[in-house]
């Protein structure tokens, strides 16, 4: 049996991607900004922070899975989306739901640099570093967190929880 615990509630969220948003509008006022969705889990998130950036930015989506149906990080970052934005002398912002071991991180930052970005930083939901396994940048996060599988919000356990308003851990 599994059992959820709330971590962030919707309006912890909301608020953290506003402050956010402002920091990244404010960075970015004479960029060519282009924002990168890791799929799926930084779908609702990259909606969200797309709605709250105040300069005119271009959306692009890449799948990109270590994860599989674990609740482990296989280690192995595999492209199961394409890239469908031509991001050749933008500036990049990566959007991830969330930052653990920077293993995933990595490649897609090494892939978008090889697509010829002009810049490539990142933007995630939740930084958990202590877990990291390589050494990422992270420009902006909405939150820090501690150890524990998380999911809601887009962060998912086997394609289950994603629709969740919130972050909670999920205790097996």
């Amino acid at each position: 049996m599994s059992e959820l615990i709330e971590v962030l509630s919707k309006e912890d969220i909301a608020r953290s991607i506003t402050e956010v948003a402002e920091v990244i509008s404010h960075d970015y006022r004479d960029g060519n900004l282009a924002l990168v969705c890791a799929l799926k889990g930084a779908f609702i998130f990259m909606a969200d922070l797309a709605r709250e950036i105040s300069v005119p930015v271009q959306l692009g989506f890449l799948g990109v899975s270590s994860y599989g149906k674990s609740s482990e990080s296989s280690g192995k970052a595999t492209v199961t989306k394409d890239l469908d934005l031509d991001v050749t002398g933008m500036d990049v912002l990566v959007v991830e739901d969330i930052v653990d071991t920077g293993l995933t991180l990595g490649f897609i930052m090494d892939y978008l640099k090889s697509r010829g970005a002009r810049s490539v930083k990142v933007c995630t939901l939740l930084d958990k570093k202590e877990r990291r396994a390589m050494d990422v940048q992270v420009d902006y996060a909405c939150h820090v967190i501690p150890e524990g599988f998380l999911v809601g919000y887009g962060l998912d356990y086997a394609e289950n929880y994603r629709n969740l308003p919130g972050i909670y851990h999920l205790k097996m």
